[in-house]
């Protein structure tokens, strides 16, 4: 299957009932699927900052023809003292768009926008066990395998492990 290149573009009202779907349809998001969600909250979240918060945001990723294939997002965490701050980011995208090189270059060009924009100097990402394309795609997006966190998160009914990869704004960037 061809790679194709990405474009991040900012959430429009008509990328709602994308969002919906993801809290609606069990299994569309993978393995990420946490249960039913309200379906009144894209709206709201959109109506309030169009997803384009100060610590926290989504951007739509098209294809080069102009497809919306999912969204990135990105949160802002830190770790111990006022300076530490980070950025996690994530990425969803429908499954008839997986598997295309895709999700490696939405997320390289996230970390690309992140970095032009704001002043941290880590991105983080976390992953499943069992999701090796999302560990490949995260190795092609520039970011280094830093850890296994054990009982991470609680999903189908049971504790499961994450994987924590990291990019620092020093590493070199992904050839795209």
């Amino acid at each position: 299957m061809a790679q194709q290149s990405v474009r991040l573009r900012p959430v429009a009202e008509e990328d709602l009932e994308l969002f919906r779907r993801f809290g609606s349809e069990p299994g569309l998001i993978g393995l990420d699927w946490g249960g039913f969600r309200n379906p009144h909250a894209p709206a709201r979240r959109f109506a309030e900052d169009g997803y384009l918060a100060e610590d926290n945001g989504r951007l739509m990723v098209e294809t080069a023809e102009g497809e919306t294939a999912g969204f990135v997002g990105w949160t802002s965490r830190t770790y111990t003292g006022p300076r530490s701050a980070f950025w996690e980011i994530g990425i969803a995208l429908l499954p008839e768009f997986r598997g295309r090189g895709l999700g490696w270059r939405a997320q390289a060009a996230l970390c690309d926008y992140l970095f032009m924009h704001t002043p941290v100097h880590r991105i983080e990402a976390a992953t499943h066990p069992e999701n090796a394309a999302e560990q490949r795609a995260l190795e092609k997006a520039g970011f280094t395998f830093e850890g296994t966190v054990r009982g991470a998160e609680f999903r189908a009914g049971q504790w499961r492990d994450g994987l924590v990869y990291g990019r620092l704004r020093t590493d070199p960037a992904p050839g795209v």
